[in-house]
């Protein structure tokens, strides 16, 4: 049986921002199920957070795995580094705010609830990025509680946010809260990079790669390219992948390259039926060698 877990934040800087957003709108989930797969458990000391990111004209969740600090509860940390913390990944953004307050609880029906103070939510976002908000906070939930084994990921798995204990808040004067909602599969980025992170160094000679597509059956091509030293890159290896899983479905692509000391790019993405670059479904990593 699951052990129901609370912990509450400390009192956090206030302060509003902007986040300039045009996106495309969408029907925010409510209760019905997700085809979105959960994280699956995992012996490690990083998290998984999620993240806001643009691919062309769309916009995206994205996830990076952070450091846990501490033994606190790993979705209420989770959440934390969310919103009162930047993304490693440059390209990547979160409109909340760091909250005063802050718990989380998980019932044995698999439903986590969040509680968060008002103050979270001071940045003006369109109805397209206040829903892409509130699902990078129910796909960041999710996962904490997934990977560190705190709820069955073969079931349902929901999420309740309360505003000051309240229910039916407007997130963002734009998303009323209050009712279980599920991860909405169609705002999670077709694909991303898994490793390395950005700006991570890593000792020269045989560099291996991992990512994750939202659809197995779409080949993956992959390019390196290598800082001059001058400001300019240029492409040093190219490449194709395939992402392991059934057709359609979530899978695992993986390739290597031996690389010498330098700072390089690594850019992936899926490619259509016609043997073209899907632009739209591109994700790239800064990182460096030696």
């Amino acid at each position: 049986m699951l052990a129901v877990l609370l912990l509450t934040g400390c009192i956090a800087n206030g302060g509003g921002s902007q986040v300039a957003s045009s996106s495309p709108a969408v029907t925010l989930q409510e209760a019905p199920a997700s085809n979105a797969p959960l994280e699956t458990t995992q012996a490690s000391t990083k998290i998984p957070v999620y993240w806001i990111g643009r691919s062309k004209e769309e916009v995206y969740l994205y996830r990076e795995f952070r450091d846990i600090p501490g033994d606190g509860n790993p979705v209420t940390t989770a959440l934390r580094i969310m919103m009162a913390e930047k993304p490693l990944d440059h390209d990547f953004f979160t409109p909340w705010q760091d909250p005063g307050s802050l718990a989380t609880s998980i019932s044995g029906k698999n439903v986590i609830t969040v509680d968060i103070s008002r103050d979270a939510f001071n940045s003006n976002l369109d109805a397209g990025m206040a829903q892409r908000a509130v699902q990078q906070l129910v796909y960041t939930a999710t996962a904490a509680a997934s990977s560190s084994g705190l709820i069955n990921s073969g079931q349902q798995i929901q999420v309740v946010i309360l505003v000051d204990g309240h229910k039916d808040y407007m997130a963002f004067g734009q998303v009323k809260l209050g009712e279980p909602m599920a991860r909405d599969a169609s705002l999670v980025a077709p694909l991303w990079i898994i490793d390395p992170q950005e700006e991570t160094s890593l000792p020269p000679g045989l560099v291996k790669f991992n990512g994750r597509s939202t659809d197995s059956s779409k080949p993956i091509s992959w390019q390196l390219l290598q800082d001059n030293g001058k400001g300019d890159k240029s492409s040093l290896l190219t490449g194709q992948a395939k992402a392991a899983g059934e057709p359609g479905q979530y899978g695992l692509f993986t390739f290597s390259a031996t690389l010498k000391a330098g700072k390089y790019e690594l850019r992936v993405s899926q490619v259509d039926d016609s043997g073209k670059t899907i632009e739209t479904s591109t994700d790239t990593r800064l990182f460096n060698v030696g």
